[in-house]
């Protein structure tokens, strides 16, 4: 499960520290990404273009199936003297994480969604099945509820999510995942790998 630049043309890839991407075979990551030291991307995931995900001072794990949509930044925190358990970044399986979201040392649990650009602090906890809303920024140690959205700058609970909701946010991970089986087929023949 190494990574390679030949294995993701158009791919940074930088192992540091001796710490070297691991990305699945069936992971999609789009050319103009940067992944970089102690990431992990499970079976089926997506990375879009021009992403940047820097694990070069604790670790960052994406579950399967899940999307990373394009211009995203994720990294992490170490651990320190004050805090001994750092901030690494943990992403569960069929995550949606909208356009220029900005992840940051949190966990987001299976099924949970960010919206375009949302942030997601130090210690920040996104539940299964629960929404950040576009431009919404949940601060540090904020812990939604499942099934819940929220929204504002800081972020706060607006209401339960509705199982229709949920219903269209697991069709959006759906679409992600199909669509960039499609991406790397036109990856491939553009690049000729």
């Amino acid at each position: 499960m190494t990574a390679s630049s030949n294995s993701h043309p158009g791919v940074n890839i930088i192992p540091i520290h001796g710490k070297t991407p691991r990305i699945h075979d069936t992971a999609f990551v789009a050319p103009g990404c940067t992944i970089i030291g102690d990431v992990e991307i499970g079976a089926g995931s997506s990375i879009w273009y021009n992403c940047v995900l820097r694990a070069d001072v604790f670790t960052i794990r994406i579950g399967e199936r899940t999307n990373v949509q394009d211009g995203s930044i994720l990294h992490c925190d170490p651990p320190r003297p004050d805090d001994p358990e750092g901030c690494p970044l943990v992403i569960g399986n069929d995550v949606l994480i909208g356009h220029m979201a900005m992840v940051h040392g949190c966990t987001i649990h299976d099924r949970g969604f960010v919206g375009l650009g949302a942030i997601a602090m130090n210690k920040s906890v996104i539940a299964s099945d629960s929404m950040l809303a576009a431009g919404a920024m949940l601060t540090e140690r904020k812990v939604m509820g499942e099934r819940e959205l929220w929204a504002g700058r800081p972020a706060k609970k607006l209401k339960d999510l509705s199982d229709a909701a949920i219903a269209g946010m697991g069709m959006g991970t759906a679409h992600y995942a199909e669509n960039a089986k499609h991406h790397a087929k036109a990856v491939k023949d553009a690049f000729g790998r």
